[in-house]
């Protein structure tokens, strides 16, 4: 049965709607109920039966040409009638008749490439949908590599290269509503954004740099952009158009991945013809609503990502926030909350948009209140990244900056109680990054918030990231780049060097009659006094005690600090006499504290208490551990003898340790500290006979680094086991499991350290059993420093404890700490402690590779 004629636009969807036979124009029996056939349709089936059966070259060549009448621009065209008929019914079927002929013969009948010029013009002159439908059809149904697949794929690029694609959207655009065909359309846009793909999987090594998506999607860019402006012309004509196909083609893209390609052609354009016309702006705001709602999200950040500024994303948008719920939740929602992969300016893009009209501005207001609430919320503080937790503070110190003090009235209580419940729980933080972003979000909100009661005001040491977001609580200059706004300014923190003088501080000639005249003294270079030395009037200690009674009962403060400097080369050349003391003195250094505004205190006093505990390890590390769970200590002395530890144990643990101790040795104790160690007589004689002697060939002159026993080896036990023992028993002003998680953190990393330098000692496996233990205690740990900690801890112990031992003694232990560590890498919301993860499951990996014997051939 023929098809109806109201279907025949139909024909150009595919073969469901085509006769099986591409080249055989279907005829049918006439009856009398059938209407007479009109002449285009007889001119046609004659046509199409002469191109099927001739080898004729000028027949063909004749034949095509009383074709191509019905399609214009010749000189005797049609009727147009006649070729709205041609078009509409007939042209698919006379396409899919010219693909089926495509052959080297076939083209050959007619020199210099007559007949594939006018072969191809049927492609590249009719209309354009029908066209492109059919030439991706023969395309995925054509095996290659082929002759004929690779000439359609030619002429599909100069299809592209022509502009064709534009005449394929603005022939939808131009169509009403109720004329057109959804089925047609969807064909259309699912072939028009997965060309690439499709073209890919035809082609497969034989594609074309026209199709790959780096090429094909900015093009798609630019024929949008010639069918916005055939829209724009056409209401400017008072012609009726829709551009609701062009949304749905750079939304698909959009969903497809490739906002950067097709976006960054379509905003630059956009932003310049939208400057000044509110024609264009209206084509815009449009193009944007009709985005389908599965799309709005990809178009959305794509376009918030590629605005200049809030003034282009203002003029692409318009109030789609207040029109759209989609559009409201990406805006105010996902990219604030739920994303933060965004750099500062494109935040500042989002939220600046908002800022701009008045009818926005109440969601700017709820959306500063949702970020104060989330900023606030100790939950989010736990397991948050710190990345979002920075994104989160930037955004807050934007809104601030855009709204002012009338609208933060009515807010005030709220806002307020967010900061400070925010402000609590960052500073209780174990991360300094988290501590430093709560105090700088709370000076600059604390003065906006509540700008008549007291400033808070904290000491933090500012890096690039305080800086930032300083600068972000001053509201930026209006302008459509960030180029024009010019760079924020950051706070001064200190004053400016004098222009008046250049490098090396020689001054410049100043120009007669200046102010400098008066003031004569201010030309004379002064003297370069960085190697002085101050004096002291007192007398250096000299021995060891002498330090130690200095420090606990002089009152003496230049005798004190002489004897604080001194005593660290004392103990080290002092051996003997540091022993007699050395629980003594290790006492006294840990409660030492500083009388006087000596500079560097914390390092000497560090530096001779790590000194001490090498020079007596068992002693003095007993000592120190014991005194690490007892009571009466604060929280920087406990982390000071986990510090302390860690460093003894790591100068204990280094080759050549003792070998270098014993050559800097004196074997008295009245050596002044500055003096030098006189060389040996066999150094003398070495180096003499290395000048006197010539050598015609001289190999390298390094040796290799001489044995030496693990001075860590016999005392790792002291170092380890008393601080693993206690970490489960809360005291009444210390409890690790409770709210000193600062100091438990640090804990599991000193114990990581101790198990890494026990590498090849006797207690190396006792120990990675009880670190495992340990681990596994706080493995679902809430705080990021204290999981960082432990995730290092079980790296350690891969690394330190030998293959074999850890199979045949830890078994369990190795399984269970897999599963965890895989759900940690995949899960965890800080990406420190993911990338630890992974890298002790790369260790596991290894362990297994390198002991499971290799299965036989």
């Amino acid at each position: 049965m023929r098809p109806s004629p109201r279907l025949g636009p139909m024909w150009r969807l595919g073969p469901m709607w085509m006769p099986t036979a591409p080249c055989a124009f279907t005829s049918f029996p006439l009856n009398r109920m059938d209407p007479v056939p009109s002449s285009v349709r007889l001119t046609v089936r004659e046509a199409v039966h002469t191109l099927s059966s001739s080898e004729d070259g000028g027949c063909i060549f004749s034949t095509l040409g009383s074709l191509k009448r019905y399609l214009g621009g010749t000189e005797n065209p049609a009727l147009p009638g006649e070729q709205e008929e041609f078009a509409r019914v007939h042209f698919s079927a006379v396409l899919r008749c010219l693909v089926s002929k495509l052959n080297p013969d076939w083209l050959g009948l007619l020199p210099n490439g007559q007949l594939e010029e006018l072969w191809a013009s049927f492609f590249l002159e009719g209309p354009a949908d029908q066209a492109f439908l059919v030439l991706m059809e023969a395309l995925e149904d054509t095996p290659g590599p082929s002759f004929r697949l690779m000439k359609m794929a030619r002429l599909l690029a100069r299809f592209l290269k022509a502009g064709r694609m534009a005449a394929v959207m603005e022939g939808q655009c131009r169509q009403q509503a109720e004329l057109a065909f959804p089925l047609l359309q969807e064909a259309l846009l699912i072939k028009v954004v997965g060309l690439p793909d499709r073209l890919g999987n035809c082609l497969q090594h034989e594609n074309l740099a026209e199709f790959f998506p780096q090429n094909y999607f900015p093009l798609l860019g630019e024929e949008a952009v010639r069918v916005l402006q055939a829209v724009v012309d056409s209401l400017r004509g008072g012609l009726d158009c829709s551009v609701s196909f062009v949304s749905q083609v750079v939304g698909k893209a959009c969903v497809y991945g490739r906002q950067k390609e097709i976006l960054g052609v379509l905003v630059p354009r956009l932003t310049a013809l939208t400057q000044g016309s509110c024609l264009w702006q209206r084509v815009c705001w449009r193009l944007v609503e009709c985005v389908p709602d599965r799309a709005m999200e990809a178009v959305l950040t794509g376009l918030v990502e590629t605005a200049p500024g809030p003034q282009v994303l203002a003029r692409l948008l318009g109030n789609l926030v207040l029109k759209s719920k989609k559009a409201r939740f990406v805006m105010t929602q996902k990219l604030l909350f739920l994303q933060y992969r965004y750099t500062t300016p494109v935040l500042q893009s989002l939220l600046g948009y908002l800022a701009m009209d008045s009818q926005r501005r109440p969601l700017l207001v709820q959306a500063l209140k949702e970020l104060m609430e989330t900023w606030g919320s100790s939950s989010a503080i736990r397991h948050a990244p710190l990345a979002q937790q920075c994104y989160v503070s930037k955004a807050v110190l934007i809104c601030l900056a855009h709204l002012g003090d009338a609208e933060l009235q009515d807010s005030r209580d709220e806002l307020l109680a967010s900061l400070m419940a925010g402000v609590k729980c960052r500073l209780d933080s174990s991360l300094p990054a988290v501590r430093r972003l709560g105090m700088v979000v709370a000076e600059v909100a604390s003065a906006r918030i509540h700008p008549e009661g007291p400033p808070l005001k904290f000491q933090y040491e500012e890096d690039e990231l305080s800086c930032e977001m300083l600068a972000l609580a001053t509201p930026q200059p209006a302008a459509d780049s960030p180029s024009e706004a010019g760079p924020p300014v950051a706070p001064v923190a200190a004053e400016a060097p004098d222009k008046q003088t250049v490098e090396g501080g020689v001054p410049q000639v100043r120009p007669q009659g200046s102010d400098s005249e008066l003031d004569s003294d201010d030309e004379f270079v002064p003297y370069d006094m960085s190697g002085d030395q101050e004096l002291k009037s007192g007398k250096v200690p000299m021995y060891v005690r002498d330090c130690v009674e200095a420090l606990t009962t002089s009152e003496d403060w230049e005798r004190w600090e002489a004897a604080l400097r001194a005593l660290e080369g004392l103990v080290v050349r002092s051996p003997a006499a540091t022993r007699e003391v050395s629980v003594e003195l290790a006492q006294v250094l840990l409660h030492l504290e500083e009388k006087t505004s000596v500079a560097g205190f914390e390092g000497l006093r560090q530096r001779a208490l790590v000194a001490v505990t090498i020079t007596d390890p068992a002693r003095v590390a007993e000592y120190l551990t014991s005194q690490f769970y007892a009571i009466n200590y604060s929280l920087r002395q406990r982390m000071d003898i986990l510090d302390v530890l860690a460093l003894a144990a790591q100068e204990l643990s280094r080759p050549g340790r003792f070998r270098r101790t014993s050559q800097c040795g004196s074997p008295g104790p009245t050596c002044p500290p500055s003096c030098t160690v006189a060389p040996t007589w066999r150094a003398v004689v070495d180096e003499r006979i290395r000048r006197k002697t010539r050598r015609f060939s001289k190999g390298s002159s390094r040796q290799g680094p001489a044995g030496s026993p693990n001075e860590f080896n016999s005392v790792a036990g002291y170092f380890f086991f008393p601080l693993i023992q206690g970490f489960d028993r809360p005291l009444v002003t210390f409890d690790l499991l409770g709210d000193d998680q600062l100091v438990l953190g640090r804990l599991a990393h000193t114990l990581g350290a101790l198990m890494y330098l026990a590498v090849n000692t006797t207690v190396a496996v006792s120990m990675g059993k009880a670190l495992l233990e340990f681990v596994w205690a706080l493995r679902f740990h809430g705080d990021t420093y204290v999981r960082r900690g432990l995730l290092s801890a079980v790296s350690s112990v891969l690394l330190s404890v030998p293959a074999e031992r850890l199979l045949e003694d830890l078994p369990d232990e190795l399984l269970e700490a897999r599963s965890w560590l895989a759900d940690v890498a995949e899960k965890d919301p800080d990406e420190d402690c993911r990338m630890l993860a992974v890298k002790a499951l790369l260790l596991l990996e290894k362990l297994k590779d390198k002991l499971l014997p290799l299965s036989p051939p």
